[in-house]
């Protein structure tokens, strides 16, 4: 299935700014109805359902021998004509 990107931002941040963004999209994810996304000139609104398929991955890209560089991705996923299918089940923690 070709991917079609609706948004796309990266700059570099503090780690402290990072938590505040995290924190903020986490509201707005919690409080329901749609999450706005918007830098520079560019902006989308999707709205969520009350389930979604949650990823966390840490991941290290490079060669095996040397340094790499390491990541780690959220991503919030969903069908577009979601109707509260069931998500699965399990307790993620970070620790």
């Amino acid at each position: 299935m070709p991917e079609e990107i609706l948004f796309e931002t990266e700059q570099r941040m503090s780690r402290a700014a990072v938590a505040d963004y995290l924190r903020s999209l986490a509201d707005s994810v919690a409080a329901g109805g749609d999450v706005a996304l918007s830098a520079g000139g560019q902006s989308v609104s999707l709205d969520p359902p009350a389930e979604v398929e949650f990823e966390v991955k840490a991941e290290r890209e490079g060669p095996a021998d040397g340094p790499g560089e390491l990541s780690i991705e959220v991503e919030l996923e969903w069908p577009e004509d979601a109707s509260g299918e069931d998500a699965a089940t399990g307790e993620l923690h970070i620790e």
